[in-house]
């Protein structure tokens, strides 16, 4: 059936800003092409330019490879005709291109899938399950209307249950489903300071919070853990500041020093990316108690390692303790005995095996000579 304007002009308006402009570029490209738009009832066509994923003419199958569909989860594609890498520009005959359009199709499905109660938990399974398959799912899931907000509601949906502790394994698993998503949107250039604008990383802190060592909650703050370390591992002052002045850091102290293995060398990491900014850095040293603290953590967490030791883990301490070192204070109660370990014998197998710790090893010495 034909949409009436009236009706089209009222979708239109209750779009965000992103959503109109894309969708006025969508309808000039339609007109420009003389392929009227067509849909089965009013519902789909909300659903279509509500998800940003309309298929002009109302074709069915595998869109062509110039698609809406494909164009949106691969910006940098072709509008239509011409060649991508020498190849057709419709993608006819060319396997590699079907392959790569059907499973655009299967994502784009599973995303309206979303939106329903039933079906939302194995959408979300499936998506997170699928989330290596373009690498643009990220900046799809951000622009696609709704998604963010069903993947918010997925998050805050458990906080009653983190206190007193009541969280379930089916019930983490799925709400590490929507924080996997979420990592995809941390992750991608396109996406990832908008995310960081939105605040959205402070959902995440009631994780980071939780004590509680049974494997559900380890498993939410592993997860959470991993879409902060998306955001930090670009060396963006920005991203480091927001999480100096959100109080991240206290939450990551504490995860690495009582927090599972995996844990901690994710939190490890993602504190010495905020210390190797200078902002972060004057943060940290800038108050004696402060520093101090995290040298007692980081003591202990070498201490921890004494029974089995972890060389990734060590690798994470050492850089740490390196670059804390550039201030005079830290290196000279490091002197006093905080590297103990790191200097006798107890980590000689690490050091035998690992030429790159070998090397860090080497130079904090030098730093603290």
């Amino acid at each position: 059936m034909n949409i009436s304007a009236s009706t089209e002009v009222e979708v239109y308006r209750n779009l965000e800003p992103f959503t109109r402009n894309f969708l006025y570029t969508q309808q000039q490209q339609q007109q420009e092409q003389q392929i009227p738009l067509y849909s089965k009832d009013i519902e789909a066509m909300n659903y279509q330019n509500q998800m940003l994923y309309s298929r002009p003419g109302g074709q069915q199958g595998t869109p062509a490879s110039g698609s809406m569909l494909n164009r949106m989860f691969a910006g940098s594609a072709p509008a239509s005709g011409g060649s991508t890498g020498g190849g057709t520009g419709n993608g006819a005959g060319n396997p590699q291109t079907l392959t790569s359009n059907s499973d655009n199709e299967v994502l784009y499905q599973l995303m309206i899938e979303l939106f329903s109660a039933n079906n939302r938990e194995q959408a979300l399974t499936e998506l997170s399950r699928r989330r290596d398959q373009n690498p643009d799912l990220g900046v799809a899931l951000w622009n696609s209307y709704g998604v963010m907000t069903i993947l918010y509601q997925e998050i805050i949906a458990i906080y009653p249950l983190l206190n007193p502790p009541a969280l379930t394994m089916p019930v983490s698993n799925r709400a590490c489903n929507s924080l996997a998503l979420l990592q995809l949107v941390a992750t991608h250039e396109q996406t990832r300071m908008l995310l960081l604008k939105a605040n959205v990383p402070q959902l995440l802190y009631p994780f980071l919070s939780t004590t509680s060592k049974a494997k559900q909650y380890d498993n939410l703050r592993l997860t959470s853990l991993g879409v902060i370390g998306a955001l930090v591992k670009y060396d963006n002052h920005e991203v480091i500041s927001f999480f100096v002045a959100t109080e991240f850091l206290p939450l990551c102290l504490k995860i690495m020093d009582i927090g599972s293995e995996l844990c901690k060398v994710v939190a490890t990491f993602i504190f010495q990316k905020i210390i190797l900014d200078d902002g972060g850095f004057h943060y940290v040293t800038s108050h004696p108690k402060r520093m101090h603290t995290v040298l007692v953590i980081l003591n202990n967490v070498i201490n921890q390692m004494v029974v089995a030791p972890s060389g990734r883990l060590l690798k994470s301490v050492t850089k740490c303790l390196i670059r804390l070192a550039d201030n005079d204070k830290a290196k000279e109660e490091m002197r006093e005995g905080i590297t103990e370990h790191l200097r006798d014998s107890t980590f000689a197998q690490v050091l035998a095996e690992d030429v790159a710790y070998r090397r860090l090893i080497y130079q904090l010495v030098m730093k603290l000579a």
